[in-house]
């Protein structure tokens, strides 16, 4: 499983002109699912993205994680965080999860950093999606767990 985390002063994804999901100050995380992922795998996941530290603490450092920093999480569904770019000038997809059950572990996902954490929202799983960010930093990481 990998998560593409991007800190944020705000950011929002729309569907079909209608926004699904946004926050302000925060993480966006875009999350692809491999074809090995389970449940399991996406809770430690998720208590990671929780936990990691890139807030700026009382010295300037990066010292505090979402939770103390009180931010939002916006979880996004990507495929393509799973494609294999080794080798040629096309991705290849066969690493990741086939969508039907990356749909269901999402979904369990998302459950799951609901139950863990108040401030959650999402995009559309599979959906046409128009993400819209202020990347505060710029801060991005990638995360990977199995």
């Amino acid at each position: 499983m990998r998560a593409l985390l991007q800190r944020v002063q705000h950011a929002k994804v729309i569907v079909d002109e209608q926004v699904t999901g946004e926050i302000n100050s925060g993480l966006l995380v875009f999350i692809g699912l491999a074809k090995e992922d389970d449940l399991n795998i996406a809770k430690k996941l998720i208590d990671k993205i929780l936990k990691y530290r890139i807030f700026d603490d009382e010295h300037g450092k990066m010292g505090h994680n979402l939770m103390q920093a009180q931010g939002g999480l916006l979880l996004v569904s990507q495929f393509t965080l799973m494609a294999n770019t080794q080798k040629g000038l096309r991705p290849d997809f066969g690493p990741a999860m086939p969508p039907s059950d990356a749909k269901i572990l999402y979904e369990q996902l998302v459950s799951y950093a609901k139950s863990v954490y108040s401030t959650v929202e999402t995009g559309i799983f599979a959906a046409d999606m128009k993400v819209h960010l202020v990347n505060d930093g710029p801060v991005t990481f990638q995360l990977e767990v199995n």
